[in-house]
């Protein structure tokens, strides 16, 4: 069994306190009990952060994209050397349950990985010239030290993307981590420095976010941010960003649209998608929220829909054969209730779910509400829980109305087996991401962002090292 430990900053290839000592306490959702503690870090900390990450982007920048990969790569190889011991604290800082924090942790091994072979492809070109005699050439430079900031949802998956861009890249980077789930993010940054990143390319801290993203921002050795979260911070770090011309990579809220046509195969649909809503308690970004399906199979997919989440098991996330564990905080279960409520007041059908389950630990019932108006907050806020709304459609351009109503355009999903149908979807719906008879985002190869209120670029395939790299131009006549 891993003892949950106490966690600390990372500054300068050192493991340490804060300046100030300050340090906050970390909960079990399980439970609600202490379980640890997490430096917090104040301006001192940040200085020495931020001379520290200048001084590593001088060593990083340098060092050839061949040994980057093979340091990223024996990083990689920890993790998955590690993978229960860090799956067993992220379970108990976060709720998911076993299973799914190690397949977190596996899949953020394969992410390093992959960046550390797109760190031996950041070609340039050779441009034909107009006239004999001219070279014109461009190649690609690590655009400067990184500021990434990330949530709890995901401890490890949002840090590592940002995190292997970064380096792959030959950038150095501050990675702010979620106070809440600090122990499992920190022992990705321990695989790093165990693998032998150089003191300063890579530095860890933790604190209150508005106080660090506020100063790290705007300072001048940044040169480039990664943010994932809610849209309204989203905007204001985007905008404090653009103040001081600094890139930003933005990936944000959602609401994700699931078509089912009368031509889906139902079964599947059903499978697939209440594995997916519940999965980490709804509390993902790309999770499916707003069931838009055609009158055909509405009856057969909502009953099933419903009745298979009444079967969902819940409990801690160390318990054999669960499938869903706890809320990772206290505030989210009054905020659920909020809608839910709301969506039953204006006409919507609770068909199973709605409550607190015990008194004991932030565990929440799986909860299905069909024929919710568009009126209800539901349909306009994201619920970041284990809530399903399911509602009908007649024709498809219905269908495609509610799917683009939002301003948001993250995720998206579909069923069908019309192949007319498939192709209308690329172009309809409104989103970064559409996965269509399948599950296929957030795998390392493959683009990974939003567009509209969910932010611009993207943290997976080969466009991710791009926001980390300057294209720079030269042209030299003989």
């Amino acid at each position: 069994m891993t003892t949950y430990p106490d966690t600390r900053l990372f500054i300068d290839g050192t493991w340490c306190d804060g300046a100030e000592g300050l340090r906050i306490d970390v909960v079990d959702p399980a439970t609600e009990e202490v379980i640890g503690q997490v430096a917090h870090a104040t301006k001192p900390d940040m200085d020495r952060a931020l001379a520290s990450v200048a001084n590593g982007f001088e060593i990083w920048r340098v060092t050839p994209a061949m040994e980057r990969s093979k340091l990223m790569r024996r990083a990689a190889d920890l993790m998955r050397e590690r993978a229960d011991a860090i799956a067993t604290m992220m379970t108990a800082e976060q709720g998911k349950p076993l299973p799914q924090s190690k397949l977190e942790v596996v899949m953020a091994a394969d992410t390093i990985d992959w960046f550390a072979e797109e760190a031996r492809r950041t070609y340039g070109q050779v441009i034909p010239a107009r006239a004999p005699g001219v070279l014109n050439m461009t190649h690609k430079v690590p655009v400067g030290p990184v500021a990434a900031f990330t949530p709890w949802n995901f401890p490890i998956n949002q840090v590592v993307r940002k995190l292997s861009a970064a380096l792959a890249a030959g950038c150095s980077i501050i990675v702010k981590a979620p106070e809440e789930t600090p122990a499992s993010p920190a022992e990705l940054i321990r695989c790093f420095a165990d693998a032998g990143v150089p003191a300063g390319v890579v530095n860890l801290l933790y604190g209150v976010p508005a106080e660090i993203s506020e100063y790290l921002i705007p300072h001048p050795t940044i040169k480039k941010i990664s943010f994932t979260g809610s849209t309204p911070v989203g905007k204001q770090l985007a905008a404090l960003a653009g103040l001081h011309m600094k890139r930003a990579t933005m990936e944000l809220g959602g609401h994700a649209p699931v078509l089912i046509f009368d031509d889906a195969d139902i079964d599947k649909a059903l499978s697939l998608m209440v594995a997916h809503k519940f999965r980490n308690a709804g509390q993902v970004c790309v999770s499916p929220t707003r069931f838009l399906v055609q009158d055909g199979v509405a009856d057969r997919f909502t009953e099933g829909f419903a009745e298979a989440a009444a079967k969902v098991k819940v409990g801690a996330g160390t318990e054999e054969g669960v499938d869903m564990g706890p809320l990772a905080n206290s505030r989210r279960i009054p905020a659920l209730q909020e809608l839910i409520g709301d969506a039953v007041d204006q006409g919507g059908r609770l068909l199973t779910g709605g409550k607190r389950i015990g008194n004991k630990g932030w565990f929440f019932e799986p909860t299905v509400v069909a024929d919710v108006p568009t009126s209800a907050r539901i349909m306009n806020e994201e619920p970041f829980g284990p809530v399903a709304v399911i509602n009908r459609f007649s024709d498809p351009e219905e269908a495609y109305t509610e799917a683009n109503r939002l301003p948001f355009g993250l995720a998206s999903y579909a069923f069908t087996t019309n192949s007319t149908t498939a192709d209308q979807l690329r172009s309809r719906v409104a989103a970064g991401m559409m996965t269509v008879n399948h599950l296929g985002l957030g795998i390392p190869e493959v683009p990974f962002g939003g567009i509209l209120d969910s932010g611009y670029g993207t943290e997976g395939g080969s466009e991710a090292i791009e926001a980390y790299l300057d294209t720079r131009f030269f042209t030299q006549a003989g």
